[in-house]
């Protein structure tokens, strides 16, 4: 009995134990809050930067050799702007060189080309006297692919492009424009109480201004020669002819205009030095007619623009530009050509255009002019920097006229650019006999066409139809070179 009291008394003691706990207060359970979990540090990756790469040295251009070949270069002590030029586009070119093409063998331009054309030995960029023949011989490269958009070119007036393309292809490059036409002696005019013709003047005001000037008694003409009248006068009767009564195909020599002109030709020789006699020449300083102008002994006298800088810088007097009475004038071109038989066209070409239309060689050209005291030639290239740049050294009312009215101009250079003109003017013999003078030639028949010699009137047909036929004929050649 004793030992399950026991085990009773030792229940009850377990039992108010677990009381005992179950009364006291229980801890709460820590809730674990999450802290902000910074976000690993990752390197940031540097972007790639390729190495610089070394330098590629530029490959220099392959040396180029191109011979040269034009009339203009005087000799090497005169050194002359031309030779200037040439030596600027080597120094900015090293790797091209420039050499001079001997040409002063007998027989002329064309004939040393022909002798080195046998030889298969053309410069690669020349001068061109006669571009028919050039291009009936196959002698030129074309070129319009590398003017068409060529900025320069597009200020080219379209007179001188006219002038070098055959067909539709660019055979040729204006080198140089010179406006030709009257240019007067103002202080002589205004001396005599006269009024001085102005670009514009009306045929006949330009007449009446310079019969009324002429006075030989005292050393003063009013025209200086009367053979550059048969050129321009037609024109003025018939604005369809342009020089020399060519109307763009063929020659009018039977044309009432041109056998006017025959007739005014006459009319004005008392007044020009071709009308003096040996006692009134002696009233003159002058020599000859082309030293009337800077002697002030002739109001108004024919000339091309080429000698503008000699009046800029040895005229004393007031001058300007008349032109051709009626409001224009006359225009010589210069063109060079390239070779087709040429190894570099490109080459040639930049060179060629440097020597030709660059704007960028007109500026080096006006700088060389400003330093030797003269003037450069007219652009040609027309663009307003290279006109200003020119109106520094010529400024002067006819001549800014005339260069606004360019595209009017009667092209006189017709011998340059038009197949069978030499022959068509000059050369041909239309088996005509004049007195003692048998089978006389085209320039004969012109010369002496206001002397008396003969009745124009009774040639003036057959003068037509044996010019017009070579016209035809040449072109037709040259045509047939160009398929």
């Amino acid at each position: 009995m004793k030992t399950a009291k026991q085990w009773i008394f030792l229940a009850m003691i377990a039992l108010f134990v677990a009381s005992l706990m179950g009364c006291a207060p229980q801890a709460t359970p820590t809730t674990e809050v999450p802290q902000p979990t910074e976000p690993p540090q990752v390197e940031p990756t540097a972007t790639e930067v390729p190495p610089t790469p070394e330098p590629t040295a530029t490959e220099a251009p392959q040396p180029v050799t191109l011979r040269y070949a034009n009339w203009n270069l005087g000799t090497e002590e005169e050194n002359n702007i031309q030779r200037q030029l040439v030596k600027a586009y080597m120094e900015m070119n090293p790797h091209v060189t420039i050499e001079f093409v001997d040409m002063s063998a007998e027989g002329g331009w064309d004939a040393n080309l022909n002798a080195y054309a046998a030889k298969g030995e053309l410069p690669d960029v020349f001068m061109a006297n006669n571009m028919p023949l050039y291009v009936k011989n196959g002698w030129v490269a074309d070129l319009t692919d590398l003017v068409k958009d060529d900025s320069d070119w597009a200020n080219v007036p379209q007179v001188l492009k006219d002038g070098v393309t055959y067909g539709d292809k660019v055979l040729g490059l204006p080198a140089a424009q010179f406006i030709m036409g009257y240019f007067v002696n103002k202080d002589l005019f205004e001396a005599a109480n006269l009024d001085a013709p102005e670009y514009g003047v009306a045929p006949e005001d330009f007449f009446a201004a310079v019969t009324a000037l002429n006075n030989p008694a005292k050393g003063i003409l009013g025209l200086d020669e009367m053979e550059f009248v048969l050129g321009w006068y037609p024109h003025t009767v018939d604005p369809n002819l342009k020089w020399f009564s060519f109307d763009g195909t063929k020659m009018n020599y039977n044309s009432a205009a041109f056998k006017e002109a025959i007739a005014k030709v006459a009319e004005l020789k008392p007044y020009t030095w071709q009308g003096l006699t040996d006692e009134q020449k002696a009233n003159f300083k002058s020599q000859d007619p082309w030293e009337l102008f800077l002697n002030q002994e002739v109001g108004v006298r024919w000339e091309g623009g080429w000698n503008l800088p000699n009046f800029v810088q040895n005229a004393t007097f007031e001058w300007d530009f008349v032109g051709i009475p009626g409001g224009t004038q006359a225009l010589v071109m210069d063109i060079m050509a390239v070779s087709k038989t040429t190894k570099n066209l490109e080459e040639a070409y930049k060179f060629a255009k440097w020597m030709t239309f660059s704007s960028e060689a007109y500026a080096k050209e006006a700088e060389l002019a400003k330093a030797a005291g003269s003037a450069p030639k007219m652009p040609v290239a027309m663009d307003d920097a290279s006109l200003a740049l020119y109106r520094e050294f010529v400024d002067k009312p006819g001549v800014n006229a005339a260069l606004d009215n360019l595209d009017a101009s009667l092209v006189e250079s017709l011998a340059k650019i038009v197949p069978g003109y030499i022959q068509a003017r000059w050369e041909g013999k239309p088996g005509i006999d004049i007195g003692e003078d048998k089978d006389v030639n085209m320039w004969y028949m012109f010369n002496f066409a206001s002397e008396g010699k003969f009745k124009y009137e009774d040639y003036a047909a057959k003068l037509e139809e044996f010019a017009n036929k070579i016209l035809a004929d040449a072109k037709a050649e040259v045509e047939a070179s160009l398929k």
